[in-house]
């Protein structure tokens, strides 16, 4: 099997089960560390010439991350494709087994077994933090409702006030951001890179928890840790003035 993956937290996947069907991955891929496949291209313009050059007998794709007309021009083509979409937890823990499955592993890897173990063992949150969280600056796009990264804060105690939002990533104004009256904001350091310096001046007095964009929005070997990892980062959240 030669399988490309247009999907980093897919990747990632891919090369901890199975590293030796893993033959092309995108420029963004960054893990695993010293990752040496060919590279195609970004997730959203991938060089389709060099993902067919690859002659993968399949492609993984994000129905969110990869654009449709890529995934139509590759099955014109020939070439099987795999979409996943997870909106919560579970569903992304099902699709992850039902992927590895196809990539003919026998038994399910470690990292997928802990994860569901960290999932598993977390407790239901007693209260909830009101919170935006902003995904990106110039302009303001903030989670929405439906998606992955809002599920695996809720089950962390943190409510979204735009989960019942129709729009996935709706982009308000800063104005309104406020005027939400959020205790907390989550700003994570991907898509955008929020930093201390960069996120927290536009809401005084408001807390800020800096949060790794990687563990809230990838699912893949990196759930197994992620309940650890965001609950520290959102139990710290900065202050600015």
């Amino acid at each position: 099997m030669r399988v490309v993956s247009l999907v980093p937290s897919l990747t990632e996947a891919v090369a901890l089960t199975r590293p030796e069907v893993l033959v092309g991955a995108t420029d963004w891929c960054t893990h695993p560390e010293g990752l040496d496949v060919a590279r195609v291209g970004g997730s959203k313009y991938p060089d389709l010439d060099g993902v067919l050059a690859l002659r993968p007998d399949l492609v993984l794709l994000n129905q969110e991350e990869n654009r449709r007309e890529d995934a139509e021009a590759l099955v014109a083509a020939g070439v099987p494709v795999r979409v996943t979409f997870p909106r919560t937890v579970p569903e992304a823990l099902t699709e992850l087994g039902e992927l590895v499955t196809a990539l003919g592993a026998t038994t399910e890897p470690d990292w997928l077994v802990a994860a569901r173990r960290a999932w598993a063992a977390l407790a239901e949150p007693t209260t909830s933090r009101r919170a935006v969280v902003p995904v990106w600056r110039r302009p303001w796009v903030v989670l929405g409702g439906e998606t992955f990264a809002g599920d695996v804060l809720r089950r962390l105690g943190v409510a979204n006030l735009y989960a019942d939002h129709a729009e996935r990533y709706p982009r308000p104004d800063l104005d309104e951001l406020r005027g939400r009256g959020p205790e907390l904001v989550v700003l994570p350091d991907e898509p955008y890179r929020f930093t201390a310096d960069d996120g927290p001046e536009v809401f005084p007095g408001v807390p800020c928890a800096l949060v790794s964009g990687r563990h809230l929005t990838w699912y893949g070997p990196c759930l197994a840790e992620a309940p650890a990892v965001l609950a520290a980062q959102l139990a710290h959240p900065l202050r600015a003035a």
